[in-house]
């Protein structure tokens, strides 16, 4: 069960809507994944392969210990999800790579994650780019400066 994000202390109205967001979207995360026998974790790592990655690689970038990453590791190639392999490059390291059982299972968990589509999908494309442009600048991120990659699909 996700924790919820809601503040602690009281907030404004555009903190309150980004914590109920985070908090939908969590929740909507964690269903998702479930319903694949995923967790929460699994489902992000799977999500992470789409080409070969290491184990070292893969758990500087998620900001968590390498023994986490083992773990999860091991519980989706027990599934047949994932294959490890030595490196051609380090014979001591592993390469992690997603198995077509593995591109599978993530393909229709992306499929039930809608999440952010039906959200989108409430906005004109105006909005979209504006919500694109927002959200880049709420994470301190420059905003595009061509329209066409805001990242909106003007559906």
């Amino acid at each position: 069960m996700a924790v919820p994000s809601g503040p602690v202390t009281s907030s404004t109205e555009a903190e309150r809507a980004m914590f109920d967001f985070v908090d939908a979207y969590d929740r909507a995360y964690e269903t998702a994944a479930g319903e694949h026998g995923l967790s929460v974790a699994q489902a992000c790592v799977l999500g992470r392969l789409a080409q070969q990655r290491g184990m070292r690689e893969l758990a500087d970038e998620l900001g968590c210990d390498a023994s986490n990453i083992t773990q999860i590791i091991a519980r989706l190639e027990s599934r047949g999800l994932v294959e490890r392999h030595t490196s051609e490059n380090d014979r001591r390291s592993r390469q992690i790579v997603r198995t077509s059982d593995g591109t599978a299972v993530y393909a229709e968990f992306e499929e039930s994650f809608a999440f952010a589509r039906s959200g989108i999908a409430n906005l004109t494309a105006p909005e979209q780019d504006q919500l694109a442009t927002l959200l880049r600048k709420a994470m301190g991120g420059p905003a595009p400066a061509d329209p066409s990659l805001s990242g909106s699909e003007h559906q």
